[in-house]
């Protein structure tokens, strides 16, 4: 590890004992430690207001036409006691870093300029609590396919019209794909919204049309004119502004950054819209990001069906196999338009309720394309198929830099001649509130960085982490964990001359490739310098095999049983283990998730707890008992309120267990409050039923825990360079190489006597006692201890079984004083493992194991640790323990000892 600074490199200031550096291509504190940031977003709900998931129909544009709806109350009820109960869970659960999603719609929805602040005050609040349980937490302005108006999240509404869209009139002629009015508005059934079939939104007119304006309007839209700004620099001003403004608010905190909050993501999962487009009368045919699922129409076919001109379509299916074409389906807008009426403002272009200017040369009610001379909309006919694929000649980027285009045109490139100008506007702005963020970069998915400069106002400046997205698209499109997979970021990348080849059978040959495609991406890193690596979204679906795992199939056999799940969860993290040891935030944590609406949004439901599983995938029923005393109206998702037209969508579900589980209602709040829960009751009355076994409170309504409350190491002297974890033997190993240069700067930190830690999870390491029948049992007594401290040379220590021997350490787990209440870390010996390491001594309290190991001198070899951890009683047998293999496993269980592939 190079020598550790006093002083920033971006700011010359001295470091504080809070600060993080991000050098070596790792997080680094104060002391000189190599840090693991792992955790998850908080949350996906942040997607839309409190009382609008995205399956409501009922004040759906109203509300946004007359200037939207606050997200206060987003991601968690500061009031009801509930917020400290989910950062506790998430916290017990080891996680140590939020991803914190944030929208430009939540800061900016009343109009432009026109700011939400009593949401921001919200969010410093928010942010405050997550600083007292102890996380480290960057931005995420987050944006799927433009707007919740457009079926995903981000922009406020104003912004479609600005861009001279009639947004009502989306559906009708299939731009976008819509929620809350699928399959039509006047037939609404949101509960069969295909999977995925939102990112398919990506491959329409309406969010091709407006991420080209929003990143390249300068070129490819002149004509957008309006408040004297091409449409480009309109949009581009007022969301980078909204979020100076949310940044600002938290400098003026005066408590949170560095010490909480340390980066910022630019935007989430930005999109390249036309940008490079080779032939707008066809589709791409290989591989890429945009997924190809249902009606599938041509940029060609798009301009004339925004212009209300039916169209015969390609309509895809994907299957186990992958994509494949199923025929063709015909839309007919009958005659509806995407393109707003003249009518919508006065006649010097004035908008009445938005009050901007539009300039005359900007004519509304015909596309904006055909008005660039893209194509004819009397004969449908495609002028310029090219028009997207070369950089105009004149270019002049908005970010003061050479525009580094020729006297001859040059084939788009999108990262390098439009995202990363956008970057470089956003770094200057976030900078001048927090001169000290890390940057997050995060390009376009499965797209490498950009070289960016190193110095400079929008320079990395030594303060920056590559934040790409990875899933298991298999899994997550199909929702089921197949016995084969496929290296789909190889295929994008060119890695293999036929998809074929990118094939993986067999579950070890799956999890190498998975393990072998993050470190890709770790590798892209370097473009821009030795930084760390951040996987900013990475998780699986939930909802898997028809939901079986909430009792939906085989009359309830299954229900509570995530077997399946955590097999693809873990094959997902391992792969952020082994030599990768990559930091992530898992997508998501959902404090108002459902069996029926899943996340809330676009029925995604990827959230690593449920209320609808308290009581069935943990051992506490205390929850399920109180909302069985509710009325009829009342349930586990919410405030009981059925005021909108989908509580004609509840239903229930008979489960073999002869109960019987009502679905909860469209209408449901978001959160189990105080409303839900009775004149007695409160969240701190509930919690402290948990406070007498933590076990049973990190693991009730728990998904597929196992996988996600892993082992691993947070904090470490030198660098880890081996993680190797097995769930079913809950075989832990770590590798760590220690180098002279890594002795620790002690005077850097606020912390005596630092050492490498470990968090050692309570699920898989749980002490008998906290298993048995009743909470406060000590049956068979304590069973482990603090290690010999005399063991400094290659040593085996085993916890204690004797009294005698119990730690009498009183170092916190978690260095918070508020979780002791919850029962996470005020109980020190919680846990029952055996230790062997091949150097040092250790001690644990809580769910920390601290180690302690001598640090080569100056001239001497690097040397390398190992430490080895397991439960002494053996692997705790839960329902998610449950050997599931395929056919194929069963077959050829070790005849392929590499793992199998097909070549």
């Amino acid at each position: 590890m190079p020598s550790v600074p006093s002083i920033s490199p971006a700011t010359g200031n001295i470091t504080t004992p809070s600060f993080i550096h991000t050098l070596d291509c790792n997080f680094v504190d104060n002391a000189g430690r190599t840090l693991l940031l792992r955790g998850v977003n908080l949350s996906g709900s942040s997607k839309a207001p409190v009382d609008q998931p995205s399956y409501i129909l009922d004040d759906f544009w109203e509300a946004a036409e007359n200037g939207g709806k606050t997200f206060v109350g987003r991601p968690l009820d500061l009031d009801d006691g509930s917020a400290d109960v989910h950062l506790a869970r998430l916290r017990g659960w080891g996680f140590n870093m939020l991803r914190f999603p944030i929208t430009w719609e939540a800061l900016e929805h009343e109009g432009p300029g026109k700011y939400d602040y009593e949401f921001m005050d919200y969010t410093v609040r928010v942010l405050r609590r997550c600083k007292e349980f102890g996380f480290k937490v960057y931005m995420d302005p987050h944006q799927d396919a433009w707007s919740r108006f457009s079926g995903g999240s981000g922009a406020p509404f104003w912004t479609l019209v600005a861009c001279g869209i009639n947004p009502r009139n989306l559906t009708s002629t299939q731009a976008a794909i819509i929620h809350s009015e699928y399959p039509s508005p006047s037939a609404t059934d949101p509960s069969s919204l295909p999977a995925m079939v939102w990112s398919t939104n990506y491959g329409r007119l309406f969010s091709q049309t407006l991420f080209t304006l929003f990143f390249a309007g300068r070129d490819f839209a002149p004509k957008c004119i309006i408040e004297g700004k091409n449409i480009q620099d309109y949009l581009q001003e007022h969301y980078i502004e909204a979020m100076g403004q949310m940044a600002d608010r938290i400098r003026d905190a005066g408590d949170l950054m560095e010490e909480c909050v340390i980066g910022w993501d630019s935007m989430n999962e930005p999109f390249e819209g036309f940008c490079g487009w080779e032939d707008l009368n066809s589709n791409p045919t290989k591989q890429g990001s945009t997924l190809k699922k249902g009606p599938s129409p041509t940029p060609a076919q798009s301009f004339r069906l925004g212009m209300g001109t039916a169209q015969t379509v390609e309509n895809w299916n994907f299957g186990t196999f992958g994509p494949s074409k199923n025929g063709t389906v015909t839309i007919d807008p009958k005659g509806d338009k995407l393109w707003a009426q003249p009518s919508i403002e006065d006649a010097d272009g004035v908008h009445p309720k938005w009050g901007w200017r539009r300039d005359p040369g900007w004519k509304l009610g015909t596309c904006i394309w055909a008005q660039h001379g893209v194509w004819d909309t009397e004969t449908g006919d495609v002028l310029r198929p090219d028009y997207f694929r070369y950089v105009p000649q004149e270019r002049q980027p908005i970010d003061g830099y050479p525009s580094e285009i020729g006297s001859e045109s040059a084939t788009v490139e999108f990262v390098e001649h439009y995202w990363r100008s956008h970057w470089r506007l956003f770094a200057r702005r976030i900078r001048s509130s927090h001169p000290e963020a890390i940057m997050f970069i995060q390009p376009p998915v499965f797209a490498p960085p950009p070289s960016i400069d190193e110095h400079g106002v929008d320079g990395l400046n030594g303060r920056c982490a590559y934040a790409g997205h990875y899933y298991d698209g298999l899994t997550l499109i199909t929702r089921h964990w197949n016995w084969f997979n496929a290296d789909a970021l190889g295929v994008i990348r060119g890695k293999y001359s036929t998809p074929l080849q990118a094939v993986k059978i067999g579950e070890r040959a799956i999890r190498k490739s998975l393990q072998e495609q993050l470190g890709m991406l770790k590798n892209d890193t370097l473009t821009l310098g030795p930084y760390p690596t951040v996987i900013g979204e990475i998780g699986i679906p939930y909802d898997m095999d028809d939901k079986r795992s909430y009792g939906w199939t085989d009359e309830g056999k299954y229900r509570g049983d995530y077997s399946r799940q955590e097999r693809a969860l873990d094959a997902s993290l391992n792969a952020a283990d082994g030599t990768n040891a990559i930091n992530y935030t898992i997508w998501t944590y959902c404090p108002d998730h459902s069996y029926q609406w899943g996340d809330g949004w676009n029925m995604e439901d990827l959230s690593l707890w449920s209320q609808d599983d308290i009581g069935v995938s943990g051992r506490t029923p205390t929850i399920g008992d109180l909302v069985k005393q509710q009325s009829d109206e009342a349930s586990m998702f919410g405030m009981g309120r059925d005021d909108s037209q989908a509580v004609l969508l509840k239903k229930k579900v008979e489960l073999s267990q002869g109960r019987v589980f009502r679905q909860p209602s469209a209408a449901d709040a978001s959160a189990l409050s105080l409303a839900t829960l009775g004149p007695s009751e409160t969240w701190s009355e509930i919690t402290s039923r948990w406070k007498e076994n933590p076990f049973d409170f990190l693991t009730d309504g728990a998904r597929a825990v196992k996988a996600f409350s892993r082992p691993w190491p947070t904090k470490v002297v030198g660098k880890p360079s081996n993680i190797q974890f097995d769930i079913g033997s809950t075989k832990f190993q770590l590798s760590i190489l220690v180098r002279s240069e890594d002795e620790l700067n002690e005077e850097g930190i606020d912390e005596r006597d630092p050492a490498t830690e470990i968090y050692v999870p309570l699920v898989h390491y749980a002490h008998p006692r906290l298993l048995s029948s009743s909470s406060s049992s000590q049956q068979d007594g304590p069973r482990f201890s603090r290690a010999d401290e005399d063991t400094l040379n290659g040593s085996e220590g085993r916890v204690a079984s004797t009294s005698s021997e119990i730690s009498t350490s009183t170092t916190p787990t978690l260095m918070n004083a508020t979780l002791g209440w919850y029962g996470v870390t005020e109980q020190p010996d919680v846990l029952d493992i055996e230790v062997t390491v091949s150097t040092g001594k250790w001690s644990i309290q809580g769910q920390t194991l601290k180690w302690w190991y001598e640090v080569p001198k100056n001239g001497e070899v690097d040397r390398e640790y190992t430490i080895e951890i397991r439960r002494a009683g053996g692997a705790i047998k839960t329902q998610d323990s449950t050997t599931c293999e395929s056919w194929f496993e069963q077959l050829c269980p070790d005849l392929c000892p590499q793992a199998c592939c097909v070549m």
